[in-house]
């Protein structure tokens, strides 16, 4: 029988020595990278209609870290792997989404097949738990390295092609018939998302990246139209939802992405509550400015 009480439970009292742990400051680091990473690129997700195949490309890095663990590399390398020809391949379908959601789910359920069985041949279950779940508090410097080199060349690459890639996003017939190069810009953003995810994974788990990528950005999507400001919320939404999931999970002990999931969905319920309430004062003045023309 478990006897401790709530008071227990979450002892904020630990929190401030937890947080000057190596361990600790290495997650925080790690979680303030993944929210940059997805702050930037959940906008061009949500508008490209990809948040399936971030899940997709989740599952599939599962299925490439399970794949390493079993012939013995690198977690982090398998999972990178994985989810960048899965994201590739679902890039390749480019804009058309009924292809591309079928082929995802046809793919995505053979991948996670091959990752369970890859689990059960490593023989410890426990593995496929953490790579499902996240491992947050065992970042390590190897990881973080990694997170690290990942965000730059993001950033990097990001810089070089997001106005044309804003565009064929959300024009992409438009953006084809002037002769922006469509396909070539679709694997290039799939193998950066590829590359984010896998680290995502990592650090949260596959079932829950779309906390961190998709979430933040169909909130900012809620509040405002403006893609500078929806890329600057998405960031900020991001970050509190990482760090906050961080700092919250050191007292009760319980896994991060539990917190990391919670408040991003509490942003998402805030915002939609908010965008709602602008659109009904937006329509309303708009009608009594047309009664008042009339």
């Amino acid at each position: 029988m478990n006897d401790r009480s709530w008071s227990d439970f979450f002892d904020f009292a630990t929190t401030g020595d937890l947080l000057q742990r190596d361990f600790v400051q290495q997650a925080l680091i790690a979680l303030i990278l993944l929210g940059l990473l997805g702050g930037l690129l959940g906008p061009l997700v949500v508008s490209r209609q990809m948040a399936f195949a971030v899940h997709g490309t989740a599952e599939l890095s599962f299925t490439g870290a399970a794949a390493a663990l079993l012939v013995g590399v690198g977690v982090n390398v398998g999972g990178v792997v994985g989810s960048i020809i899965a994201a590739v391949i679902f890039g390749l379908l480019g804009n058309r989404a009924r292809d591309r959601d079928s082929v995802i789910g046809v793919v995505m359920a053979f991948g996670l097949g091959l990752g369970v069985l890859f689990i059960a041949l490593y023989g410890r279950p426990g593995t496929g738990f953490n790579l499902l779940a996240g491992q947050v508090v065992s970042v390590g410097t190897r990881g973080l390295t990694a997170v690290i080199v990942t965000t730059v060349i993001v950033i990097v690459v990001l810089a070089v092609i997001y106005r044309p890639l804003m565009f064929a996003s959300t024009d992409p017939r438009v953006a084809e018939a002037l002769g922006l190069p469509t396909r070539t810009l679709s694997v290039v953003f799939a193998v950066l998302l590829g590359a984010s995810v896998a680290q995502c994974v990592q650090i949260i788990g596959a079932l829950l990246v779309m906390s961190l990528i998709i979430t933040p950005a169909a909130a900012a999507a809620r509040i405002t139209s403006n893609p500078a400001k929806v890329v600057l919320a998405s960031i900020v939404f991001a970050e509190v939802a990482g760090v906050g999931g961080v700092v919250l999970s050191l007292a009760p002990g319980l896994p991060v992405s539990v917190f990391v999931t919670t408040i991003s969905f509490l942003i998402y319920v805030v915002c939609r509550i908010v965008g709602g309430r602008r659109q009904r004062t937006a329509g309303r003045v708009a009608a009594t400015e047309e009664l008042t023309v009339v």
